[in-house]
């Protein structure tokens, strides 16, 4: 009798059919995993994905016909800088328009020192994207020793040692360095392994914006990878890349270290933008010694004739040595003192104050525009050919390292509207550098699996429903240096967690994104 009663109900369930919150039909699935996309239909309900392949008798209160598109995970950017932005627009437009449903902030060693206050604020505010944060190295610096250039003390170091053991409790995902910023560059490679240890304990990663991208590139790369290989964690080389253009070709110098990494046993992974510009702070020009201590200390020292002087052939050695006569290559993106420098390069603005056509001259000037506050840069230096062949490479993800922007606010740089539109669109379709598959995989599944982010990064039942639709053939980046605050195109639909954030290609103001930690 029992076998009779179960018979009817499968019988009536089939007949009827399940019901869905979200029906996604006729698609062409990538599942994240790297295999081929196959057509099909995917099923959401009460925020997760409860049923994909062929759905016939399904039912559901709104239903996607997905015929034409590619139905995917949501792509998840490791690499963001969206502290203090967020509430700017927590709907994050630029990162949702261009496919991402997760990001990961507190890279180069900037970020909350309490995470658990972070996470706090985020779940009161409520954005449209999902967040994780490291817990940075800079900034637990300056929390314990301010910016001192020395080494700390015992004392010191434990107290630092703390704060990085709490925030891994709290859910950071990882420590981060930023070893070109102050006061991250006074650090010996002893302190940051100590840290790096304490977030180990916790199995965190180790991310590192490596201590030089350029002529010493591949001592920075090998400090990063022996601090994994001491700390026993999984590593993270930042925005893998070759500046100047006397560094350009030497990507087959450097992959090769990130891949004897991984035959040694160790966990080695990089992160990548397409784009052969950078954009960090203007104050990375001047030498790390000039930056110490408090703003009144940097003032007395650029006062100072002799130290200003030091500070002048430092930064022109350094221009010659890429082979350039003028500072062409910089570009301000935002210069809070005067905002009519936007857009303009370092040798314009210095010709618009009207001084003299040298280097010497342009270095003067970057030196009173940080006096004057700083300014945020765009920096041309990297070569197309690098970026290709590091986008070659299997466990590189793509990451924007942006922020979240507010259209017409400065001129920042565009990776932080089109990095994935400008995969899929320039080195997918157009180029073929890497196959659609692979380029979802690395946006994906690899990042989920690296930063531990469970039921995360696979079109999978019973994993959260971030799900990305979207147009192979017309997806592509707008936002260009000229003219970044273009949001991408080609998106059509954009799923938060069940929620539709994105529909039709337009924002339906829906704010469900999540805190991610790790292993949760």
């Amino acid at each position: 009798m029992k076998k009779i009663i179960t018979l009817l109900l499968l019988v009536s369930t089939t007949a009827i059919g399940q019901q869905a919150d979200l029906l996604i039909k006729n698609g062409k699935i990538i599942d994240g995993t790297g295999n081929s996309w196959i057509l099909g239909d995917v099923a959401v309900k009460n925020g997760k994905i409860v049923g994909k392949g062929h759905l016939d008798n399904w039912k559901a209160d709104k239903t996607i016909d997905a015929t034409g598109l590619i139905v995917c995970p949501g792509f998840i950017d490791v690499h963001t800088h969206i502290e203090n932005l967020e509430k700017k627009d927590p709907l994050a437009k630029n990162f949702i328009f261009d496919g991402v449903t997760t990001v990961i902030t507190g890279n180069c060693g900037d970020s909350h020192t309490d995470i658990k206050k972070y996470f706090s604020y985020l779940d009161s505010l409520k954005t449209s994207i999902n967040i994780g944060s490291f817990i940075g190295h800079n900034d637990v610096r300056k929390k314990v020793m301010g910016t001192a250039n020395r080494t700390p003390t015992e004392n010191e170091i434990q107290l630092m040692e703390g704060i990085v053991e709490k925030a891994m409790e709290d859910g950071a995902v990882g420590f981060s360095t930023g070893l070109i910023y102050i006061p991250g560059t006074y650090s010996k490679t002893e302190e940051v392994l100590r840290l790096a240890k304490a977030a180990a304990k916790h199995n965190g990663v180790y991310a590192s914006h490596i201590r030089n991208e350029g002529d010493s590139v591949v001592v920075a790369i090998n400090e990063a990878i022996d601090i994994a290989r001491k700390a026993k964690m999984p590593v993270e080389v930042s925005h893998f890349k070759l500046v100047g253009e006397q560094n350009w070709g030497r990507s087959k110098e450097t992959l090769p270290i990130i891949i004897k990494a991984r035959e040694e046993g160790i966990d080695a992974t990089i992160d990548q933008y397409p784009y052969t510009a950078s954009s960090t702070k203007l104050s990375t020009l001047l030498p790390s010694w000039a930056l110490a201590d408090s703003e009144d200390s940097i003032k007395a020292r650029m006062n100072n004739a002799a130290q200003h002087k030091r500070a002048v052939n430092y930064m022109v050695k350094n221009l010659r040595k890429r082979g350039q006569e003028h500072f062409a290559y910089a570009v301000v993106a935002f210069y809070k003192h005067d905002t009519s420098f936007n857009g303009k390069s370092i040798e314009e603005v210095n010709t618009l104050l009207g001084k003299e056509h040298t280097a010497e001259d342009e270095a003067n000037t970057i030196i009173d525009m940080i006096l004057n506050g700083g300014s945020s840069m765009v920096f041309h230096g990297m070569c197309e050919e690098d970026v290709k062949a590091i986008m070659k490479y299997p466990f590189n993800m793509f990451a924007s390292d942006g922020g979240i922007r507010v259209v017409g606010e400065a001129v920042p740089h565009p990776r932080s509207y089109g990095t994935n539109a400008r995969v899929l669109g320039k080195y997918v379709r157009e180029q073929k550098v890497i196959g659609l598959e692979e380029a979802i995989r690395r946006m994906t599944s690899l990042p989920a699996q690296k930063f531990q982010l469970k039921n995360r990064g696979l079109l999978s039942e019973g994993y959260n429903a971030d799900v990305v639709l979207f147009d192979e053939k017309t997806v592509n980046d707008l936002a260009t240096y000229d003219n970044p605050h273009q949001l991408s195109v080609g998106f059509k639909y954009i799923i938060v967690n069940g929620k539709l954030t994105v529909d039709d290609g337009k924002h339906t103001g829906e704010r469900n994104g999540r805190i991610v930690k790790r292993g949760i």
